[in-house]
């Protein structure tokens, strides 16, 4: 059997972070039993009492496993959360499950199968995708930029749903300077450009209609991050 990783960074869930477990497990129990999985629950400083549900729930859940930290930072929690494991295929997915799980064993079957990195995307034709009309125009517009700054081929870069072999994310993985939200489209850019295997997904995405998502501030800093990862591309030539 492979190993294989299922990590859910999380930063002040206690909320919603029992149901989505509960509901994420379930499913790996139905349609994963071909693999030897765990889920991982990458607490990255909350505040709340995320970290005490997360105790809980590995308590509960024998293939449910946590670990904290002391900073924010999503990639950061990737990062640690991947790097640290002995699994053969590393995925990772958003706390709230807004990506519809009928997409996760053509993910996990596609590393299986000899790609590198795989990723949903919400911009296919044949995704469906649920949100308002800016939710969709900022993702496309961003989407367009990272083309144009990056010169990539693969369509969506933020989709919170992602795997990587473990040979892979021992390359690329250490290569990567963000800790945040940009650590995505890090990891797919250095990916195309390093000649790794990446195959997307499309999928059914919901948007979640309590995303603390600032915006403006992150676009803001996707921005000066697209700038420095261009320069980047630029001096590794």
């Amino acid at each position: 059997m492979k190993k294989l990783d299922v990590v859910i960074p999380v930063y002040n869930e206690e909320k919603i972070l029992a149901k989505s477990i509960s509901e994420l497990h379930s499913y790996l129990e139905k349609s994963m039993g071909h693999y030897d999985w765990r889920i991982v629950i990458a607490d990255n400083a909350s505040l709340d009492n995320t970290i005490n549900v997360a105790k809980e729930l590995s308590q509960t859940y024998s293939r449910v496993s946590h670990i904290h930290l002391d900073q924010k930072g999503r990639g950061r929690a990737l990062r640690q959360a991947w790097m640290q494991s002995d699994a053969d295929i590393l995925t990772y997915m958003d706390v709230d499950l807004s990506t519809r799980l009928g997409a996760f064993p053509p993910l996990v079957q596609a590393l299986s199968m000899g790609h590198d990195v795989a990723t949903g995307t919400r911009l296919s034709k044949h995704s469906c995708t649920t949100r308002s009309f800016s939710r969709e125009a900022l993702s496309r517009g961003y989407n367009i930029l990272v083309k144009l700054f990056l010169q990539t081929s693969f369509s969506d870069a933020q989709c919170g749903f992602k795997g990587i072999t473990r040979e892979a994310a021992a390359q690329l993985i250490p290569a990567i300077k963000d800790n945040g939200w940009f650590f995505d489209t890090e990891l797919l850019t250095l990916a195309q450009k390093k000649g790794f295997r990446l195959y997307e997904i499309p999928v059914t995405w919901v948007e979640d209609p309590d995303s603390r998502v600032r915006i403006a501030k992150t676009i803001a800093q996707y921005i000066r991050d697209l700038f420095r990862l261009r320069i980047d591309l630029l001096r590794m030539r």
